[in-house]
């Protein structure tokens, strides 16, 4: 009887342990279907996170260059408006040179017109608008019209005031008479 009961025993025990495996894989399956589901979680925050800090640096340099590029404006702006200012001054030196003699006072109006011309160069400003040259709408204001069979079609004639421009942008359009 002792025998029987010990298998018995034994039997219990061993029935004992087999439930507590498949207990303990569910619970394992419970478990590793609860990690998965908080790692799928903090994936798509991470996944989110990096999106939000792409997008903000994206947008500093947006703002960096955007910034920059006022920079640059205000600067051409305030330079354009000095030139605008002084400009006249130089175009009636050059004015009074064309009807002056050879006095002194020429010639130190030619030495003031190319002192001029000197801080232009280094301020990056061009002159432009010659006679001969063909004429160009985006740079050139044509204000008079004439007949001359010696030029060719849509040249300049006569140049009646100077234009000026720093790199691309214009600072004084200039003003022509164009042939034909």
């Amino acid at each position: 009887m002792e025998e029987n009961q010990n298998e018995i025993k034994e039997e219990t025990v061993s029935a004992e342990k087999n439930e507590e495996k498949p207990k303990d894989k569910k619970e394992s399956k419970k478990e590793v279907k609860k990690l998965t589901e908080e790692n799928e979680k903090l994936n798509e925050s991470l996944s989110e996170l990096t999106d939000r800090y792409t997008r903000m640096l994206a947008e500093y340099d947006n703002f960096r260059k955007r910034a920059q590029k006022e920079r640059e404006g205000v600067y051409f702006d305030a330079v354009s408006d000095v030139l605008n200012a002084i400009l006249p001054i130089k175009d009636s030196l050059e004015m009074a040179l064309k009807f002056a003699d050879d006095s002194q006072l020429s010639q130190g109006v030619t030495l003031t017109l190319s002192k001029f011309g000197e801080i232009l160069n280094k301020l990056g400003v061009e002159e432009f608008g010659v006679a001969g040259e063909e004429f160009d709408p985006n740079l050139h204001n044509g204000v008079l019209h004439c007949e001359d069979d010696t030029l060719g079609e849509q040249i300049i004639a006569e140049v009646l005031q100077k234009g000026y421009k720093k790199g691309d942008k214009i600072i004084r359009y200039a003003m022509v008479k164009v042939a034909n």
